[in-house]
């Protein structure tokens, strides 16, 4: 049986190391939680918001495991992902950190957002 040896990144101060995927090419994606959230007047907003800050949104799968994992670093409130609705454009998919349900709403929607950043390593 072959070892995996994983790297664990450098974090900034107040990051914090939420997951890390193996992909089967070996690639290792982690996911970082940046800190800080706040509410934003609309997707683009929060979208811009997450770039000021160095990151991206979460992904729905992301947010995902960020319920399941790191609940304890969101509000019981809706969060924004990245993820845009396939079939309508002006929608996005959102996270409720209070329940765990996904859903998607009109992009001018007032929710929270929560920045993360990904670093690939082989």
């Amino acid at each position: 049986m072959n070892a995996i040896t994983q790297t664990i990144p450098t974090l900034n101060e107040g990051e914090k190391l939420a997951f890390s995927i193996t992909l089967p090419d070996g690639k290792t994606i982690h996911t970082i939680l940046l800190p800080g959230d706040e509410e934003v007047a609309s997707w683009d907003a929060g979208m811009a918001w997450a770039k000021e800050k160095g990151g991206d949104l979460p992904d729905r799968a992301e947010q995902a495991l960020l319920y399941k994992y790191m609940p304890e670093e969101f509000q019981e409130d809706w969060y924004w992902s990245n993820t845009q609705h396939a079939g309508d454009s002006g929608n996005a998919w959102c996270q409720s950190f209070d329940y765990g349900y996904q859903h998607y709403i009109n992009k001018s929607a007032e929710l929270r957002v929560r920045a993360v950043r990904r670093i690939t390593t082989i």
